[in-house]
């Protein structure tokens, strides 16, 4: 199992995606899918086929079940989780802070899935609709600085003025 992780967000808009489990944590795990665009296919078992074209497969059941998944996954070269067992994991699910077009994760490395929630309920003290509601005003802005800033540099500097200025308080020119 790595020590470090990438980190990264997936599209998984219309993407087809394994769960294998019959709980409560596989139907919490197909919610977050759905939600994110997937499609998704629920079974209690899985066999080596069912994993064949997947985007992901995602097991939330016994370790045993688990480590035949992502054995499966492997042979077929589709990333996999495997619940709360890191060590079968291909890549690891973070907890997630959403509001609007924001979305924090926060990971451990799979050491301590539990201090990952607390330090996601930190973040949701932070980062709140203000925030979200700036995102969408940056987000409507892009194509016009694309337009008419002629660099990255002077994007870059455009928007963190803006960010500044809103979050911070601060007028044109302070720090």
């Amino acid at each position: 199992m790595p020590e470090r992780w990438y980190p990264v967000f997936l599209d998984l808009e219309g993407r087809d995606v394994l769960v294998v489990g019959s709980g409560p944590a596989a139907r919490e795990k197909v919610d977050g899918l759905e939600a994110a665009g997937a499609r998704v296919t629920l079974v209690a078992e899985a066999r080596d086929e069912d994993v064949e074209g997947k985007a992901l497969v995602v097991a939330a059941t016994d370790e045993a079940t688990g480590a035949r998944v992502a054995a499966a996954a492997r042979r077929a070269n589709v990333f996999c989780n495997v619940a709360d067992v890191p060590r079968h994991c291909s890549f690891i699910l973070p907890a997630v802070h959403r509001e609007g077009p924001i979305t924090v994760a926060v990971s451990t490395g799979g050491a301590s899935p539990a201090l990952a929630q607390w330090i996601r309920a930190r973040v949701a003290e932070l980062v709140g609709p203000r925030h979200a509601e700036l995102a969408e005003r940056l987000r409507a802005l892009r194509p016009w600085a694309k337009a008419n800033l002629a660099t990255y540099e002077e994007r870059r500097d455009f928007f963190r003025r803006l960010v500044r200025e809103e979050l911070d308080g601060a007028g044109p020119g302070t720090p």
